[in-house]
């Protein structure tokens, strides 16, 4: 029996309701999501447009610091001494680059091709991380023609990595006076503590030494700033079409320009005096304490500095024997030598140990009571007075003014002169010398026997040696205490007035006058004078040669400091080989003498005799100002350039 075969009916009715409710279903759907885009555009372009307007030029454009251009320093009559040149450099902006892997990979890649030394990797890492993530960070100052072609062809590998035209420090006149002016070089990590992060964006070089650093605020400037359009690679573009946005700029303010006291005649003549020597000479104004000519040798070229030594460039300069770096005239601490006896022969006049017309005998040597200890002089005086001993520096007369003075009234009188003490220069680094004291052994050695004074000790700060030890720059501020008799002393000083940015208006600084010195009367004074003056101009005084023919009076005092101790078995005037173990030459000065317009100091390392090898260094410095003629057209720069 065959069962038939069942067939199911298709239900139209029933399926095309189902397609019904699925389609409205999907319309209802499909217009509540339409109705959501639209929304949401309308909320985007209509309600919200102004905040995403501005933010989409955000993306688009990038504010940059314009640094100022620091100011000039010039000297008294003009001559540039420190500028600014147009410089190519390669910054870097984080933002761009990215952080960690990123950012070490670019500085390899660098260092690869040769823009970035491998030793300067770490710092120049460490430098960058210290800006904020959107700031140009110079990793390369200065770069030559070579340097920029050899990053052209590479350019394309560096997103975030661009060259920057920028002004560099420069310096015309290259190693010349530049332990007074200082010099500038990167911002490092212990200069970004100290300064204003923000302000210094977009600039790459901060004063380090002399003006340079001491006057940094005043020369930096203020910065600004510029809106600039940038690509997708955050290069900058050129506004294109209609729709370019409306750029905006706040230009910088250029750093005010430096004059300073410093003739550079003078300092040429000076620096030229010295020229193969170690020494200093330092030279300034009485009244005004302008310092006319600051000098330490060997020196060395700023403009090294600017562009970034090398650590084998720097440590060859560390490590010189000659110190180049040092500068002298500031912490250079030397015994004076004779240089102090005029000051002790007021001492004795002020306290009547020794009246100027009372004679003393010098037989060559001095010892004192109960002792055989030879003071050795470098001659047989016979008698003389006190003007004669100190136009002809006898030791033996000073051993016995020492003597009677006593190491406690030798103190106070001189450090009432500023022995010991800094003179307040306008600029960091000075070193304050030393005058000792039974207080000051006492404070200083932490055993009993070594806390002793001894009358040696007395005699020998008597002619400038022993515990005693000044600068040149302290030097030449005590010849101008002595030309002025006490009674007028300027504090030393570099800038002597400052000039704003864009002005031919000078503003002259006033003189920082220390109290004066009522210390003796204008007669004890006459005989310093007296004695100083026959130094250059009387036969037989120490500096005769070096004050023959000049059309003006000199008063001035030679000083030898010893710096090899000859034993007493040995002769005073055996020739020591080792030239680092001679004396060191010492000649203080001021003229004319009658009417003080230059006060001088010279010292030259291991010298010899200051009569043979500083006072005629002098003599063309005192020369050069008193009777040189003012600079040429062509190295004078006028007021406002």
């Amino acid at each position: 029996m065959v069962r038939a075969r069942q067939s199911r009916i298709k239900n139209y009715f029933a399926e095309n309701r189902l397609f019904s409710v699925r389609s409205i279903l999907a319309g209802v759907i499909a217009g509540v999501l339409l109705l959501a885009v639209a929304g949401r555009l309308f909320y985007l372009q209509v309600l919200r447009y102004e905040y995403y307007s501005t933010l989409s030029q955000g993306n688009r454009i990038r504010t940059e610091p314009i640094p100022p251009s620091r100011g000039l320093i010039l000297d008294r009559h003009g001559v540039v001494l420190a500028d600014n040149l147009p410089a190519y450099q390669i910054e870097l902006v984080r933002e761009q680059v990215g952080d960690g892997p990123a950012l070490d990979a670019t500085l390899a890649q660098l260092a690869t091709i040769g823009l970035l030394r491998r030793e300067e990797i770490p710092n120049t890492k460490r430098n960058i991380l210290l800006h904020k993530v959107y700031e140009s960070v110079p990793i390369k100052l200065q770069l030559n023609a070579e340097e920029m072609a050899l990053f052209a062809v590479h350019r394309y590998q560096f997103s975030g990595v661009d060259i920057r035209t920028r002004l560099a420090r420069h310096y015309p006149l290259g190693a010349f006076a530049v332990h007074a002016i200082g010099y500038v070089s990167a911002i490092n990590e212990q200069d970004m503590k100290q300064i204003d992060v923000d302000e210094y964006a977009g600039t790459s070089l901060i004063g380090k030494l002399g003006v340079e650093a001491a006057y940094e605020q005043q020369l930096h400037g203020k910065r600004g700033s510029r809106e600039i359009l940038v690509n997708a690679a955050g290069r900058p573009v050129e506004k294109q079409g209609e729709y370019a946005p409306k750029l905006t700029l706040h230009p910088p303010v250029a750093g005010d320009d430096l004059i300073l006291g410093l003739d550079a005649r003078v300092q040429k003549v000076a620096e030229e005096a010295l020229a193969g020597k170690r020494g200093s000479v330092v030279a300034l104004d009485p009244l005004t304490g302008d310092i006319i000519a600051l000098v330490s040798t060997p020196a060395f070229d700023p403009n090294n500095f600017v562009r970034g030594l090398t650590v084998a460039e720097y440590s060859a300069l560390q490590n010189d024997i000659d110190k180049p770096l040092l500068n002298r005239a500031l912490r250079g601490a030397y015994p004076p030598g004779s240089t102090v006896k005029p000051l002790y022969a007021l001492a004795a006049e002020k306290y009547n140990i020794i009246t100027p017309l009372q004679q003393q005998f010098c037989g060559g040597f001095f010892t004192l009571p109960g002792s055989a200890n030879k003071y050795r002089d470098d001659k047989k005086h016979g008698f003389l007075d006190m003007r004669h001993a100190i136009a002809e520096s006898c030791d033996v007369y000073f051993y016995k003014v020492a003597e009677k003075l006593g190491i406690d009234r030798m103190h106070d009188f001189m450090r009432a002169f500023g022995y010991g003490e800094l003179t307040g220069i306008d600029i960091p680094g000075e070193k304050p010398g030393l005058y000792a004291s039974p207080e000051w052994k006492r404070r200083v050695y932490k055993h009993k026997a070594d806390q002793v004074w001894f009358p040696g000790e007395t005699i020998s700060m008597g002619i400038g040696q022993g515990p005693i030890t000044v600068t040149p720059l302290q030097q030449a501020h005590f010849a101008a205490e002595i030309a002025e008799r006490g009674l007028i002393i300027a504090m030393p000083r570099l800038v002597s007035s400052i000039r704003t940015a864009g002005s031919t208006t000078l503003t002259p600084r006033n003189p920082t006058l220390a109290k004066p010195k009522d210390i003796a009367t204008a007669e004890q004074w006459g005989v310093i004078y007296d004695g100083m003056v026959g130094a250059t101009s009387m036969p037989g005084g120490t500096a005769f040669a070096a004050g023959a023919g000049a059309k003006y009076k000199i008063a001035g005092k030679t000083g030898t400091a010893q710096v090899y101790t000859i034993k007493q078995t040995e002769n005073t005037r055996a020739k020591i080989l080792e030239e680092r173990k001679r004396d060191h030459a010492w000649f203080i000065a001021f003229a004319p003498a009658d009417d003080p317009k230059i006060a001088v100091s010279v010292l030259v390392e291991n010298g010899g005799f200051g009569a043979a090898a500083a006072a005629p260094i002098a003599r063309k410095v005192l020369d050069a100002y008193l009777l040189g003629n003012e600079p040429s057209a062509e190295t004078r720069v006028p007021p406002g350039q």
